[in-house]
Order: C-alpha cells, then structure tokens, then sequence
C-alpha cells in the first residue's frame, strides 16, 4: 500500500475502526483519516467506531462524530483498522471488520499478527499517526488534520522522547507544526495537563507501588475500590506507568489496575534492557518492545510476580 488515495477509488463506504480503551495516538489517526476522507471524498460515506474517548481529545473536528455504538449492522465496501495489533482488540465493532468486502491493517504493534487483507505495518515507526502521515499527500494535511495527527504522535512518543521517535517523526513534527497548529498547547492540554483527582490517584499508585528483583522493577496495582474513593475512571490513570518508568535504577515498571470484572489491566514499560512485548504476547497481551500490556487473572501480587520473573529471566539472558 503507498497511499490512502489508491485504496479509496471505487469505495462508496468506509469503517474506520481503532482498538478498545482508545488513546491518544488511536483517536488520533483515527480521526485523521475520518478527516481526510470527509474533506477530499465527499461521496464516500465515511463512519468512525471507537469507544468513548477521554474528554481531552474532545476538541479534535469531528469527534463528536465518533460512534460507540456498534448496533448499524451495515456492511462496509472497506474496513480500515487503525493502532490495534490482532481482532480481539476491536471490541464490538469487530463485526464491522468481519462483514467488510476489503480491510486494511494500518499499525505499528510489534505483536500485529497481519490479520487484514492489506497490512501496513511499521514496528520501528513512532505511532500509527506517523504512518497516517506518510500515506496522506502532504498539501492534503488540513490544519484540522494535521491536529489530529499531532495528537497522536505526542502521545505515543512521550512528547518525543520514547526511542520510537526518529528524524523522520521530527520531521513529519516540523510539517505539521507548519500547518498553523497550536503544537505548545495541544501537549499542555492533552498531555501534561492533569485533574485533581488524577494527581490524587496517582499519588495512591506512587504509595502502593515496591520495589522487585533487586530495585530493577517497580510495581503498583490500583484496585476497584480505589478508583471509586477517588471517583477515578480507567481513562484517568494514563500516565501512571510512564511516571513509575523514571525512578532512578529501574530497568522495568509494571502497572495493574481493576477491572470490572475482576481481571486485572497489565500495562509494562521498559527502559531498554527488558522486552515486554515479549512477555505480554506470552499472557495474550501485546504492544511494543518497550511499552506492551495485556489483561490477567489473580491476585496482583501474583500477578506482579509473574511478570516479574519474566522480566528477570530476560535480564539475567
């Protein structure tokens, strides 16, 4: 695939599908392409499925467009999925992808299995919205594309200092600043920017968290009842894993929280030495060599344990 343009022609609808709990650089690209295609193929019926997205990202165009509701049973002539790694990751708007007459994979998950009849895989690449970058000419980049795409690369590069970020994210950066955005902004407000109650669950996980194997990992767990003393959503503790990443010694953190149902939501950065997405494929997770995450069952002590002896194990190799 060279470009989004070539693989619109003929194409009278389109799904635009990102995974469950979607982040920054998920509504991001998503966003983008839903733009891209509203601004310069008007006869295309283009339609955008995510899960209710963070208010922070509220003020990309179009996201009040944004469906959470898969009821449509409408048959799409292409599904594009964006930033998910395998199906189990779509949700219930899995069945869009199902029915379609042609999918297309846009995704950088190391763990991405090429599940579509199109794969654009890039695992080396920052973010699925530097992907989306690449694929759409750049004179095309609207100002209001050119948010979405920023959002998206902020978010997945840590405000660019993760080693995904290249020459080419900066100057894809340096692009889209030059579209008119306002670049400073968009990080304080969707980035930096924290509620009190944010701060105040972040404070519980910092106090929760202990050190492992030697001061190489550290881990915290935030349960359900935590979350409801402190009137927290799960869409509220991003941020978590990265603040516990930078504790000085560290190779590795582990972060869980409650779900409903009694899992727990695993998510894991490393500092270079340990590969996560390794460990998190071996519980059914996935994501990338220094950011992945998986949902487990247990206890979190167990669960913490588990992870670490894996982390370990790889250390010591």
């Amino acid at each position: 695939m060279r470009d989004l343009a070539s693989q619109l022609a003929q194409v009278k609808t389109v799904a635009i599908v990102g995974h469950v709990r979607p982040d920054g650089d998920c509504v991001g690209s998503c966003l983008a392409t839903y733009n891209y295609i509203s601004a310069w193929f008007p006869q295309i019926q283009a339609d955008v499925y995510l899960e209710p997205i963070p208010n922070i990202f509220k003020f990309l165009k179009n996201a009040e467009k944004i469906q959470s509701s898969c009821d449509s049973d409408q048959t799409y002539d292409l599904c594009i999925v964006q930033d998910c790694g395998d199906v189990g990751r779509l949700g219930a708007a899995v069945k869009y992808f199902e029915t379609a007459k042609k999918t297309i994979c846009i995704d950088h998950h190391v763990s991405n299995d090429n599940f579509a009849d199109e794969n654009y895989i890039f695992p080396d690449t920052s973010s699925t919205s530097e992907l989306i970058f690449e694929l759409i000419e750049e004179e095309k980049i609207t100002k209001e594309i050119a948010e979405c795409i920023y959002v998206g690369m902020v978010h997945d590069t840590g405000v660019f200092q993760y080693s995904s970020t290249s020459a080419r994210t900066m100057n894809a950066a340096g692009v889209l600043m030059e579209k008119g955005i306002n670049f400073s902004q968009i990080v304080d407000d969707t980035f930096y920017t924290k509620t009190f109650a944010q701060n105040k669950i972040l404070g519980q996980a910092l106090l929760n968290s202990r050190l492992c194997q030697e001061g190489a990992v550290i881990a915290t767990a935030i349960s359900q009842e935590e979350m409801k003393r402190f009137q927290v959503l799960p869409k509220h503790l991003d941020g978590i894993v990265s603040q516990l990443r930078v504790t000085k010694g560290v190779e590795a953190a582990i972060f869980l929280y409650e779900n409903d149902d009694g899992t727990w939501k695993v998510s894991m950065r490393s500092n270079g030495k340990a590969n996560v997405a390794d460990i998190a494929i071996k519980f059914k997770g996935g994501g990338h060599v220094r950011a992945a995450g998986a949902t487990m069952e247990g206890a979190p002590e167990d669960i913490i344990g588990r992870l670490c002896a894996e982390i370990e194990r790889q250390l010591h190799d």
